[in-house]
């Protein structure tokens, strides 16, 4: 029987995954009676028990009272947020460096040269203690708040900018309303898409309707000085500048260089063309350079959204608290290290799974299809 190549090859593969689920149960079990040995607990039971922990910052209402799951919960919350905007602000500026570096300018392609080499030659961890550490030397005392733009204020406390305040029935509506539109667009955008402008402003008229029609509002809160420090607005404190400021200058290096080879990558033909039925250059850029480079530069880009989720763990050099800093703590207080650590790789695997298969389904819709 064994000298069917066939048959071969399956029972050398059925004894192999037995030998994987012989050795995975031999580990198991052998942990299982170490740490009963020693006394120590296993399970997940301790997530429902009072964390007793403190989070210093967090977009969500957290109370050290909650249970251990609302902390992770608020822990991964802060990971997401800083990771969404450093991945937005990295991408609108390393497209803007990526194509000044091509300027016919020498100071501007110059600037953005030095700007690349630095983001790209620094350890960021040693661009974030750098930064964190000018952050008490160069910004004046609360009292003396500069002021780049109106309601925007930096000092030593961090930065305050307005804030959008908005109801748990307006943003309940409006949900609603962009997902009705949403699958509606999906619909249409096949043989109407000559109208895709019409169709975004008529969207838009449809969902601000909507939220008159349900008498929801929101409002916006500036931040004003009042005795000794900052009310209202929004504030960012310096942990959060420092890991935001830090990791968009660190990947926007990264994405300049993938968007200037996205540029070179469309032929000189193409830009003769647009220049031959009189574009002029933002068009060509809008219209020719961008859509053919971003077949190029997506696949790249998706290995530098998931090092954008990976680096945010250094936020726990500032004393930032993300996932990874709030989990430490409860394996320190639980003593749950095993469960601990499953679930870190659990988080990190699902969100980095969830950007590449978001970025890959993009990239499937911008291919090329060769019939």
């Amino acid at each position: 029987m064994l000298s069917d190549a066939r048959t071969r090859s399956i029972v050398i593969q059925c004894l192999l995954v037995a030998a994987v689920i012989g050795a995975a149960s031999l580990l198991v079990t052998t942990t299982f009676t170490n740490l009963q040995t020693r006394g120590i607990p296993i399970g997940f039971d301790f997530l429902t028990m009072p964390s007793r922990i403190v989070i210093s910052e967090a977009i969500l209402s957290y109370k050290s009272r909650d249970p251990y799951y609302w902390a992770i919960v608020v822990g991964l919350a802060n990971t997401v947020f800083i990771s969404a905007l450093v991945i937005v602000f990295s991408s609108v500026l390393g497209l803007i460096v990526g194509v000044t570096r091509l300027s016919s300018n020498p100071l501007a392609a110059g600037t953005c040269r030095v700007w690349v080499e630095i983001a790209r030659n620094s350890p960021p961890i040693v661009l974030l203690i750098f930064l964190y550490s000018l952050w008490w030397k160069v910004l004046p005392p609360v009292g003396q708040a500069l002021n780049p733009v109106p309601g925007v204020f930096a000092s030593m406390r961090g930065v305050m900018v307005p804030s959008l305040h908005i109801s748990m029935a307006t943003a309940g509506v409006a949900l609603i309303l962009v997902a009705g539109l949403l699958v509606l667009a999906a619909r249409l955008a096949g043989g109407l898409r000559k109208f895709r402008s019409a169709l975004s402003w008529a969207a838009a008229a449809v969902i601000l309707f909507g939220l008159w029609m349900a008498d929801v509002g929101f409002s916006i809160d500036w931040p004003v000085f009042a005795g000794s420090n900052f009310r209202g607005g929004l504030e960012l404190t310096p942990e959060l500048s420092t890991i935001l400021i830090g990791l968009t200058i660190y990947t926007t290096g990264f994405i300049a260089e993938i968007v200037r080879g996205g540029v070179l990558s469309v032929g000189s033909g193409q830009l003769d063309a647009g220049r031959s039925v009189g574009l002029s250059r933002a068009q060509i850029l809008r219209l020719i350079v961008i859509p053919q480079m971003l077949r190029v530069i997506v696949p790249p880009l998706n290995s530098q959204y998931i090092n954008v989720v990976k680096n945010s763990t250094l936020a726990i050099a500032v004393g930032y608290p993300d996932f990874l800093a709030v989990m430490n703590t409860i394996i320190s207080k639980s003593s749950h290290s095993i469960e601990g650590v499953f679930i870190i790789l659990g988080v990190y695997l699902a969100l980095n799974l969830t950007l590449s298969s978001a970025a890959n389904w993009y990239n499937r819709r911008i291919a090329i299809v060769e019939r």
